[in-house]
């Protein structure tokens, strides 16, 4: 199993980030097809209760690193992808990772 986690950092205006974020991006991160799991969260604080360093994560899981390639492929991984300049003004860090059992 292979998890794509987007990570985003704290946005200049979270009002505008939120409102395009679910206005926007997301409908288009729905279009992607081939993940087997998805998982959004909005970070609280860290363990001290401090800030986090990152304000919100995406996480995306595949079968297999060829069924995330070809999501990510796509017209429409693409256009999620490409989407990330356009609101995510705190910047974004895209991982890959292979989940361990």
């Amino acid at each position: 199993m292979i998890k794509l986690t987007v990570l985003y950092g704290h946005p200049t205006d979270i009002q505008a980030f939120e409102k395009y974020y679910s206005d926007t991006h997301l409908p288009k991160a729905a279009k992607m097809k081939g993940h087997t799991k998805l998982e959004l969260t909005k970070l609280l604080s860290s363990p001290d209760g401090s800030k986090p360093e990152f304000y919100r994560m995406a996480e995306f899981w595949f079968s297999s690193p060829e069924a995330m390639q070809t999501t990510m492929e796509s017209p429409e991984g693409q256009a999620t992808a490409a989407d990330l300049a356009n609101f995510a003004t705190g910047g974004a860090k895209v991982m890959v990772g292979a989940i361990e059992k």
